[in-house]
């Protein structure tokens, strides 16, 4: 047995024979660039923002500790315990209205005292970094004074008081962390909201404290433990840990759920990696049996061509992670009036080595089954390989095929914030992949078994089908995704525009409004049909309050001993939700289970349930709930589960109480406001805010109108995300054509021998091709359209209600751009000199 070369001669015979651009190589290194580039593009970003939660977590929350109650200010014992902590900031967190003559603008109101903030500085338009406004004085948003028309200096009214407007928002740090809102932020002295009556008993606010600790190094958690402790759960709180919880999860799984697209690509582009280093290897048979006729073994073959098609993906990876790291740039600059990401260039080395990670396990994956098959067979075989295709030794192929594997899924689910949905998304990968492998062997066995067609064209394309050395199995796989990709973004753009422009506009109200003082309800209702006639009002009773105890009444749950591990989909445990008592059935709500009380109840305090909450933590008739309502613990027992329709922008209340068991506390009324079809709602905003200053009135049409916007963004960001599959799967088709190309010159030549013609030629591709695309388009149908239902229902929880000619018509369109790259990349085999390729065979 010949001695083994060393790697260092087999790197010289290696780099001798590679190309210095690599021919033969270069769809190893597009689908490596495609794939690598948007995983270290999505994972710099992300870790990025990630970085810049962590590091400016003190900025961005305003201090060490946040607590918020609703409706109430904080008493004498907590506020003396918060300020042993340190420097104290007091504020209010409320809805209110801005007005300038008759122009009116929504406003999320933030009153601050003199010690806010606590940390950073309010940037303005002109360049100033400014702390809490002076007394009869406001820092108004953009949007605020563009719908105002107000300018710095000029004067507005907020709640019905008089202000000066001190200045423009520029940046606010802790925007972040003040969470939902309907309107702009504006920033004003802590006395304004009561002097507007904005704080009257039953209104609808917040009382917010931050502390910033007087010992830098003090542990924030264990801080809030010992307040919980002493003085309940009947506060949220937040820390500098975690200063923005939602932005934090919604970046981890986006930046999550984007990674396992870009991985998705890296796979399919695997596939074509495959057939370009099956085309490659191809090409290169002669070169092979040289080298076996002069003694080199198998184990030598394996070493030089693993040593080539390594450094082609080394290469290929490296670009990748160059431009990952070169686009950040524009999509940091895209996202920084959203998220906390700062402009320039950033580089992070564990996002980078997880991308150049993937990138490289794919390549050995994906390249092991054609080095094997080109190590292990003898010299002759290879010599006839274009009439007898080699065939790979499975066994040798287990161990780096398996390895490789295993690894990519250790390093995805390393990464991963929700290990279970990743282990999913692989799962479900792989089933593609399976099902793909599967049909593509059908159609193998079909079109053998099928009888002749007299056409002779067809007749050729449906016998390249399943010919020795067919492509359909690779061909199969690169048509299966392109087409499934396209399926998958029309049906979620679609069913995205139905849901905005169909379903919410059609049931949204004109008018929100908050803090309707119970006893000028009537005169509230007057003002209304006086301005509009025939409009329809709906006045219910609003207030907050924290589910704080649930179950059998003799072993409730007490829902701060469950920590953070909340059962799945128990959020109304989580914080404050809207209350309201209510003689009947809620309009949009259906009774499942139980009865509903008598409209002159008098007995023991009930309350009605949503029996989704319901089914998540156990709960039914019978049960009890304890809630929070300003202070006061108020339990009622559970007399019916409701279904609730959540599609409806109407009020939608998780517990309803029969009135006797809520009538008794503070609070105010909202409503909803629907004008009759073609009515001009012009005056009735001005009027309402003049009347009732201290009540907040929102128009639904802004609300829409921002809604469209979110949901044009998203679906922009998945037909980004979707386009990366969409090119890995045209990649993969190349790399199929790539890999057939040797073996269909040689028949191509033969058949032009035998008199074919070029139109014959090309009517033949066109039959083969157009076979496999009319059953795979079936078959893209049905996985596109459930990859989108489960993106559409499961991921952003909208209705599924796509427009089926639009997809189908995007369906044609991919077959179309598909078949156009298939048959151009047949093109060179026509060009093909019979005689010249004779002498090569």
């Amino acid at each position: 047995m010949a001695d083994a070369l060393p790697w260092r001669t087999a790197w010289t015979l290696a780099r001798r024979d590679l190309s210095a651009r690599f021919k033969g190589l270069r769809l190893l290194l597009v689908c490596l660039f495609l794939g690598v580039g948007a995983i270290a593009a999505i994972g710099t970003l992300t870790g990025s923002i990630e970085r810049e939660l962590g590091t400016r977590g003190r900025e961005i929350l305003g201090g060490d500790i946040e607590l918020r109650v609703w409706q109430r200010a904080f008493g004498k014992d907590e506020d003396a315990a918060l300020s042993r902590l340190g420097r104290v900031s007091r504020g209010q967190r409320m809805q209110a209205i801005a007005t300038k003559g008759d122009a009116t603008a929504p406003v999320a109101l933030k009153a601050v005292d003199g010690n806010w903030p606590l940390y950073g500085r309010l940037e303005l338009t002109d360049g100033r970094r400014v702390g809490a406004p002076a007394p009869g004085t406001a820092w108004i948003a953009k949007g605020t004074a563009a719908r105002l028309g107000a300018g710095k200096g000029q004067r507005i009214a907020i709640g019905g008081v008089p202000v000066i407007v001190g200045g423009i928002i520029a940046t606010d740090p802790e925007q972040m962390s003040e969470g939902f809102a309907l309107g702009d932020t504006a920033v004003v002295p802590l006395s304004l909201p009561a002097s507007a009556g904005l704080t009257a008993p039953g209104a609808m606010y917040r009382s917010v404290v931050r502390v910033r600790f007087a010992d830098p190094a003090r542990d924030p958690e264990a801080v809030i433990d010992a307040l919980k402790s002493r003085f309940g759960d009947g506060f949220d709180t937040r820390t500098r840990l975690a200063a923005s919880p939602s932005t934090e999860r919604f970046v981890t799984r986006m930046g999550e759920f984007l990674v396992l697209v870009g991985l998705a690509a890296l796979v399919i582009a695997g596939i074509g990696i495959g057939g370009g280093v099956s085309s490659y290897l191809e090409a290169r048979r002669s070169s092979i049996a040289t080298l076996k006729v002069l003694g080199a073994t198998s184990g030598d073959i394996a070493r030089i061509y693993l040593l080539q098609v390594g450094a082609a993906a080394l290469v290929g990876s490296l670009a990748g992670l160059a431009a990952g790291v070169l686009v950040t740039p524009l999509l940091a600059s895209a996202l920084q009036s959203l998220l906390p990401v700062e402009p320039g260039f950033t580089v992070s080395p564990a996002a980078l080595a997880t991308a150049a990670a993937y990138g490289l396990l794919v390549a050995l994956i994906f390249s092991a089954p054609p080095l094997v098959r080109a190590r292990s067979w003898p010299t002759m075989a290879l010599m006839r390989a274009r009439v007898a295709p080699l065939t790979a030794d499975r066994k040798a192929l287990a161990l780096p095929v398996g390895l490789g594997l295993a690894a990519i899924v250790a390093l995805a689910l390393l990464n991963a914030a929700q290990p279970l949905v990743t282990l999913g998304f692989l799962g479900a990968s792989a089933a593609m992949l399976g099902l793909l492998a599967l049909v593509g062997l059908c159609i193998r066995k079909l079109a053998a078994r099928l009888p002749r067609p007299r056409g002779p064209m067809l007749r050729a394309g449906l016998a390249n089908l399943h010919r020795p050395g067919a492509q359909t199995g690779a061909l199969v796989t690169a048509l299966g995704f392109g087409l499934s990709a396209f399926v998958l973004i029309a049906a979620v753009q679609t069913s995205l525009d139905a849901n905005i422009r169909r379903t919410v506009p059609a049931r949204a109200p004109d008018f929100f409004v908050l803090d309707v003082p119970k006893d000028k309800a009537p005169a509230f209702a007057d003002a209304v049909e006086r301005t509009i006639p025939g409009s329809t009002l709906k006045l219910v009773p609003n207030m907050r309050g924290r589910i704080l105890a649930y179950g059998p009444k003799d072993r409730m749950t007490r829902v701060a001993s469950l920590g953070k591990d909340l059962p799945d989909g128990a959020w109304a445990l989580r914080g404050e939700r809207g209350l309201t008592y209510s003689v009947g059935v809620p309009e949009g709500s259906t009774v499942t289970s139980g009865q509903w009380w008598p409209q002159f109840y008098r007995g023991e305090p009930l309350v009605s349930v949503d029996e989704r909450l319901a089914e998540a933590i156990g709960l039914k008739v019978g049960d009890y709930v304890t809630v929070g309502v300003l202070g006061v613990e108020k339990t009622a027992r559970i007399a019916a589960l409701r279904r609730i329709d959540w599609d409806s922008l109407g009020f939608n209340y998780v517990l309803v109480f029969s009135p006797n068991a809520l009538a008794d506390a503070p609070h105010n009324l909202a409503a909803t406001i629907e004008v009759p079809k073609g009515a001009s709602t012009a005056g009735l905003l001005p009027r309402l805010v003049r009347a009732f200053p201290s009540t907040s009135v929102i128009e639904t049409g802004s609300l829409l109108r921002d809604a469209r916007a979110l949901l044009d963004q998203m679906s922009a960001a998945i037909l980004a995300a979707s386009s990366v599959a969409v090119l890995a799967g045209l990649a993969v088709l190349l790399g199929a054509i790539a890999a057939a190309r040797a073996s269909r010159t040689y028949d191509t030549v033969i058949l032009r021998v035998l008199g074919a013609s070029r139109g014959q030629l090309l009517a033949a591709q066109m039959a083969e091709y157009g076979l496999l695309a009319v059953v795979l388009a079936l078959v893209a149908l049905g996985a596109g359209s459930a990859m989108a239902w489960a993106v559409i229902v499961k991921l952003f929880e909208f209705a599924w209600l796509p427009d089926w000619p639009r997809v189908l018509a995007v369906l044609a369109a991919g077959l179309v751009l598909i078949l156009g790259f298939a048959l151009a990349g047949t093109l060179p085999l026509l060009r093909a000199k019979p005689a010249r390729a004779l002498r090569e065979l």
